[in-house]
């Protein structure tokens, strides 16, 4: 009887073990600002609900080969949930939220990399009342550009919706209508979300019969240069780490750890694993001909259950003076290992100085 009994429990491990999946399990709400993507990725279809949409988006994310969603312009968002807590592992990277981020040739000659740089903010939050939905407290991942004077905390945008049979206003150059979808935000800013030639369908949610939509969040700085000078070719910079769709998905930097969080003061949350994400895209800006920056969901993975231990590159900083380091210098690099020739304050490298390597935030 106990040699059965023990089977019984070996078998009822096994099966809680492999159910667990390394991707995401379940979408439980999305709602996309204002965009070129909206209503394709995913596609709307006339008659579909807020129900029939979610379900679409659980049916491109939910699986290891996802498909792809885009969240519009600043502050939209998908929030998903794996089918059980993601670890926090000391000093190791913890999850990775996938996107379709590029890098150019354009940017080889400085020390920035770009290309297709949509950032956006992370938020992680845990089952605490154990309810299984994501109603529980949100802690943010605090990236690179947390604490930068440039980025703005309590940032709120509204976007109205826009009447598809005004008269259009285009520019000539790729924009059909420069005074689409009207915004306003709670720091005086206002503009518009242009409409270009590329993507004639309605960039509103047509799922959704609001007049306005409002999003709250953190909102980074502008990522883009016009690199031509006359709006023909831009290109968007990656922020150093803790972002989705900031770099490509195998840079070392794509992934996360969950140290990172931080409460609604800043301060570090010391969450021992997370069972729900949230993105929405963190930059408010527009890039000519090529439109609104907007954040791509592909998907997500929990690294540990996919096997992978990856070392946290900014853990252990060291902070010099520069006068510390400057003369002895051998090598400053990035946190790719690629070599540096003129460090940005703020940033952080990694230093060849006295025979050592030390990760250091340059000032």
């Amino acid at each position: 009887m106990k040699k059965k009994i023990l089977l019984f429990i070996s078998m009822l491990a096994c099966t809680a073990l492999q159910a667990q999946n390394a991707y995401i399990n379940k979408v439980y709400d999305f709602c996309p600002a204002p965009g070129q993507n909206v209503n394709t990725m995913p596609q709307y279809n006339a008659g579909d609900t807020k129900e029939s949409i979610l379900e679409r988006v659980n049916d491109t994310l939910c699986k290891e080969s996802a498909g792809m969603i885009s969240l519009g312009g600043y502050g939209g968002y998908v929030v998903f949930g794996f089918d059980h807590r993601v670890e926090n592992q000391t000093g190791k990277m913890d999850f990775e939220v996938l996107g379709n981020a590029f890098f150019s040739t354009a940017s080889a000659s400085t020390n920035r990399r770009g290309g297709s740089s949509e950032p956006g903010i992370i938020l992680v939050s845990q089952d605490t009342n154990g309810n299984g939905l994501p109603d529980d407290e949100w802690y943010e991942i605090a990236g690179s550009e947390y604490n930068k004077p440039e980025t703005i905390h309590d940032y709120e945008i509204t976007y109205y919706r826009p009447d598809e049979n005004k008269t259009k206003t285009p520019d000539g150059n790729f924009l059909s209508d420069t005074t689409y979808v009207r915004w306003t935000d709670n720091h005086g800013g206002k503009g518009y979300v242009y409409k270009n030639t590329f993507h004639s369908q309605s960039y509103w949610p047509q799922w959704l019969s609001d007049s306005t939509l409002t999003f709250r969040g953190t909102r980074l700085a502008d990522n883009y240069v016009d690199q031509s000078g006359n709006g023909s070719y831009y290109v968007l910079y990656c922020y150093d780490y803790g972002y989705a769709d900031n770099v490509p998905n195998d840079d070392s930097l794509a992934y996360i750890n969950i140290d990172w969080a931080v409460d609604s003061n800043g301060h570090p949350a010391h969450l021992d694993g997370i069972d729900f994400v949230k993105v929405y895209t963190a930059v408010n800006q527009y890039c000519g001909w090529i439109g609104e920056t907007s954040t791509e969901v592909a998907g997500a993975v929990d690294l540990h259950l996919k096997g992978q231990s990856i070392d946290d590159p900014t853990t252990r900083i060291y902070l010099p003076s520069i006068s510390s380091v400057h003369d002895s210098i051998t090598g400053l690099f990035d946190l790719t290992g690629r070599k540096v020739a003129l460090p940005v304050a703020g940033r952080l490298y990694l230093v060849k100085s006295n025979g050592k390597t030390r990760k250091v935030i340059w000032k």
